[in-house]
C-alpha cells in the first residue's frame, strides 16, 4: 500500500511539474497564433470601413446638400436633408475613430 501511495504521489508531482514546465515554455515562444489572427482581423476590418466609409459619406453629404438645394421650399425635405448631412457626418466621424477604440481592444487582449 505505501508504494502505490508513493508512486501515486511520485506521478503527480512530476505531472504538476511538467504543466509549469510547459507554461513557462510557452509564453517565451512569443504570440500566440489565435492573438495574431485576431489583430490581423482587426486590421483588415479598419481597413476596409476606411476605404468604404469616405465614398459613402461623401455620396450621402451630396444626396442631402441636393435635397436642401432641390426642396423648392418644402421644409420637409430641408430637415431631411439636414438630417441627412448631420447623420452622415457623424458617422463619419465615429467610422474615423474607430481606429482608436480597435488599438484600445488591442491593448487589452495583448
Amino acid at each position: 500500500m505505501n508504494k502505490k501511495l508513493f508512486y501515486t504521489l511520485f506521478t503527480l508531482i512530476l505531472f504538476i511539474i511538467f504543466l509549469i514546465t510547459f507554461s513557462s515554455i510557452s509564453f517565451t515562444w512569443g504570440e500566440p497564433q489565435i492573438v495574431s489572427k485576431i489583430n490581423s482581423a482587426f486590421d483588415n476590418i479598419k481597413s476596409w470601413l476606411l476605404k468604404i466609409a469616405t465614398p459613402a459619406a461623401a455620396v450621402a453629404v451630396g444626396t442631402g446638400v441636393f435635397m436642401k438645394k432641390f426642396s423648392f421650399g418644402d421644409e420637409e425635405k430641408i430637415r431631411t436633408g439636414k438630417k441627412l448631412i448631420k447623420g452622415s457626418l457623424f458617422s463619419y466621424a465615429f467610422i474615423l475613430a474607430i481606429d482608436l477604440i480597435l488599438s484600445a481592444i488591442k491593448s487589452l487582449i495583448g
